[in-house]
């Protein structure tokens, strides 16, 4: 067995020996049961969110790419196997015998964890076969999410036409179901704007933030509804009522935050700044009332994400300045680093972009560095990401670490 083949818990049980803890004092340092950490080294429960992979790399003392039994190295260039994820996409009548629920469960939990620790040349290998797990099991909400993974992955390199189809595919198996209609409008609205239709991508993006969030103020509102989202009742206990919107639990409003951030981003791309910034605003109100979700709806919203957006449309408007001021500002706050990593190493790539256009050559360098070494797919492998290592390694002389980025991407100067 090698160590790619080694469950996870396996891996967290052999580095807390390591580190001389038992499972009690495990669990104290993560503020967690002694049972939690049992179940999660004997596989008993799943260990499928990136925030807690990364809890428990930092108190076990190791990358998390460690506990994921994942490569360090990354290679330059586009990932080979795009035409398979076309080919399986093409794909309506599969053959062979659907999966059980859990198992897929477990495979899309798995290949979301790819994806956000940023392992494209891994993800482009196991989509094609997850494709047609979904497709042949037809359980709506995995279907969505296998969709929504592979025109992530897509719209990363460069294939945003393919993405496109992708995030139609998600829409379409999210059928009558709000939730997942909101959930693949991410996507599409994603796609589009990779597609360079941003009028569009508002279209889409906004009519949907709206149906999951109110113009009002979430404070203003009372729960109701989705009886079975027990974060939302606590919180209207605590707060004596009105925190989340009637129909609202926590992860509908992410959903609709999310689809908020989407649409100002849209807005900056057709030249509406001031429409992007009340959009950001209305998202920021959002992330105010948002405590302790569950993500499972893989948005990533908080109120960090919402600054990220703001310094995206600063960028977008042309004020390089206010971006960089805003984005020394984000990597001091403690929720910067519980972002995902490709979310956190694209964000780099466009600040790298700010920093060129206020002449700061050295700004832009350490913003690609440590995009690379947040996530170095997000630097080597996106096509978008060469011209900023260009720009910066035609500085003279260049810096050191661009240098060797330009080299690795093989560009020459």
């Amino acid at each position: 067995m090698t160590s790619d083949d080694i469950p996870i818990g396996r891996r967290v049980a052999s580095w807390r020996v390591r580190r001389s803890m038992t499972q009690q004092m495990l669990a104290d340092r993560l503020r967690r049961s002694k049972s939690w950490v049992d179940k999660i080294e004997r596989g008993a429960r799943p260990l499928d969110r990136y925030s807690v992979i990364q809890e428990l790399a930092h108190v076990l003392r190791v990358d998390p790419e460690v506990l994921l039994g994942q490569p360090r190295s990354t290679p330059a260039g586009t990932p080979d196997g795009v035409d398979d994820i076309r080919a399986a996409l093409a794909r309506y009548d599969i053959p062979q015998a659907p999966p059980r629920t859990d198992e897929l469960c477990r495979q899309v939990g798995h290949a979301w964890l790819t994806y956000q620790h940023a392992h494209y040349g891994q993800l482009v290998r196991l989509l094609p076969g997850l494709l047609d797990a979904a497709q042949a099991a037809q359980e709506p909400e995995l279907l969505v999410h296998a969709y929504r993974i592979t025109s992530s992955l897509l719209v990363k390199l460069g294939e945003a036409d393919l993405a496109w189809l992708a995030a139609d595919r998600a829409m379409a198996a999210a059928g009558d179901d709000p939730l997942q209609a909101a959930s693949a409008t991410i996507s599409v609205t994603q796609a589009l704007r990779a597609n360079n239709r941003d009028p569009l991508a508002l279209t889409a993006a906004l009519p949907a933030a709206n149906r999951l969030v109110s113009r009002r103020h979430p404070v203003d509102h009372a729960v109701g509804g989705c009886g079975g989202d027990r974060t939302a009742r606590r919180l209207h206990d605590q707060r004596g009522g009105g925190a989340f919107a009637a129909a609202g639990s926590p992860g509908e409003w992410a959903l609709g935050g999310t689809l908020l951030v989407q649409a100002a981003l849209a807005a900056a791309g057709c030249g509406e700044h001031r429409r992007a910034d009340e959009l950001t605003d209305r998202a920021a109100g959002v992330a105010a009332n948002l405590r302790g979700y569950d993500d499972t709806h893989r948005t990533s919203f908080g109120p960090v994400a919402v600054e990220v957006a703001r310094v995206l449309v600063a960028a977008a408007r042309g004020d390089a300045a206010e971006a960089v001021r805003r984005h020394a500002l984000i990597v001091r706050r403690e929720g910067w680093r519980r972002l995902p990593a490709e979310y956190r190493g694209a964000y780099l790539v466009d600040v790298a972009r700010a920093y060129l256009h206020l002449g700061d050559v050295r700004g832009a360098a350490r913003a690609l560095v440590d995009a690379d070494r947040i996530a170095p797919a997000e630097v080597r492998c996106r096509a978008s990401a060469r011209t900023v290592i260009a720009d910066v390694a035609r500085a003279q002389p260049a810096p050191a670490g661009v240098a060797r980025l330009a080299t690795l991407v093989g560009l020459t100067r």
